[in-house]
């Protein structure tokens, strides 16, 4: 693997230049982009120029519209590696009704669309909330399973939820502590108030964040191995 810095003030056209020589070497098999990028550029342009089959964050248009169809070619690395968590727990979601908090393109969407998906463990009915959703207390004291990705620390109480559900807690939070670091890393869930309710539930940090690295990995394998068939 190579990681390249780029000052912030670089320009679009040297980073175009970039990309498109990655997209043409034969050495690398995966391209990630780094978000977000420097004001002065368009994040879904710069998305739009890394090559659909080395796009292993799976955030190219073609890419997310592959996922939307139901014939993915790489599934964005957080979403994927919570389906893997539930997976691995043996957390059947179909029938559940599952909330996601947040609607972002790297995780609410692309969540929604694999939790909703007639496939096997998923098949859920699934609701987004956002911003602009009312009476968001309703969704969530509704939900057998949430997914928290709202970036808002400590949001989620015990006593927002029912009985027995599940939390996937996405949220990655830096609370100002007396430690050396300075900094403390939470969750959208107060750790300590949903413990009396969950059935199940994962830690910031530690639960979903090796997860995604993995998915990274493995969608990296997977590009590898694409393009080694074609060559």
């Amino acid at each position: 693997s190579k990681i390249i810095h780029f000052e912030r003030s670089i320009d679009e056209i040297e980073l175009i230049r970039y990309i498109q020589s990655l997209n043409n070497s034969k050495d690398i098999h995966g391209i990630l982009i780094q978000l977000p990028l420097p004001k002065h550029m368009d994040d879904l342009k710069i998305l739009k120029l890394v090559s659909p089959s080395k796009d292993v964050d799976g955030f190219h248009p073609e890419n997310i519209g592959l996922l939307s169809i139901g014939h993915p070619r790489f599934i964005s690395c957080t979403p994927k590696g919570i389906m893997r968590i539930f997976e691995h727990y043996d957390i059947n979601l179909n029938g559940k009704h599952v909330v996601v908090l947040g609607r972002s393109n790297i995780v609410g969407r692309p969540m929604s669309l694999l939790t909703g998906a007639k496939e096997k463990g998923a098949n859920a009915t699934t609701t987004v909330c956002h911003s602009g959703t009312k009476n968001i207390q309703d969704y969530i004291s509704s939900a057998d399973v949430v997914i928290s990705a709202m970036g808002v620390p400590g949001f989620l109480k015990g006593k927002m939820l029912k009985k027995g559900a599940v939390v996937i807690d996405v949220g990655i939070n830096r609370v100002k502590a007396d430690n050396e670091r300075g900094y403390n890393l939470v969750g959208d869930a107060d750790w300590h108030s949903i413990q009396e309710k969950v059935s199940a539930a994962t830690p910031v940090p530690g639960g979903v964040g090796p997860m995604t690295i993995a998915m990274l990995v493995e969608n990296t394998v997977e590009a590898t191995e694409r393009i080694m068939v074609d060559f």
